[in-house]
């Protein structure tokens, strides 16, 4: 069984009033990337298949960022951002994340690591994954190949990613498709007639 995973598509990374956006760390591409996604988890509710969010958020204090993360978002405590249970943390709204919905927080690149992600793939009897998210060549890219190294086949939608610049988004999808840790495909070949429908939806607003 397959399962979509949209990974850290969250205020504090795709919002423009998010924390990164506002320490000038903002995603080339993302509101292009967000409709996209919303496309995917609306067409993957619309076929019964399971969908899973991650956040990447931190408690208070941020002793669970790390050295290495806190190196490269040194204003990121600073500015209050990515905090576990803040408007920063949560999942965009275009995402339809609701509370009945499976939701799994992390502190690191990789979804796998530290989390409850495994037992709750494995429990749904989940065998293949696709995914989705940010940021393209990070936490997106890391997971995958978790998920590679514990047997989980990935289909990644690179059309439903984002990264800081493009050239990061490319490098990124290239090294997964090439590397042969995803076979990647745009949101059009997943979604179908659903992909369609969200664009002239999109057009009516």
């Amino acid at each position: 069984m397959k399962a979509l995973l949209v990974i850290d598509m969250q205020n504090g990374f795709c919002h423009p009033e998010g924390s990164l956006p506002r320490l000038g760390m903002g995603l080339a591409g993302n509101d292009a990337a967000v409709a996209a996604a919303a496309t995917a988890v609306a067409h993957a509710r619309r076929i019964g298949m399971p969908v899973v969010f991650t956040r990447h958020v931190y408690r208070p204090g941020y002793a669970d960022q790390g050295p290495w993360l806190a190196e490269r978002t040194p204003d990121i405590a600073a500015a209050g951002g990515l905090r576990a249970g803040s408007w920063d943390g949560d999942v965009l709204d275009e995402l339809g994340c609701g509370p009945d919905d499976l939701v799994v927080d992390k502190a690191r690149l990789d979804a796998f690591q530290w989390t409850s992600l495994d037992p709750l793939l494995r429990g749904m009897g989940v065998t293949e994954l696709v995914a989705c998210g940010v940021v393209t060549n990070f936490c997106v890219e890391t997971t995958v190949r978790s998920a590679i190294m514990r047997d989980l086949p990935v289909t990644l939608l690179h059309d439903c990613c984002a990264a800081q610049t493009p050239r990061l988004h490319e490098i990124g999808i290239e090294v997964m498709r090439d590397c042969g840790f995803a076979e990647v495909i745009g949101v059009a070949e997943f979604a179908g007639s659903d992909t369609a429908a969200g664009v002239l939806q999109e057009a009516l607003l």
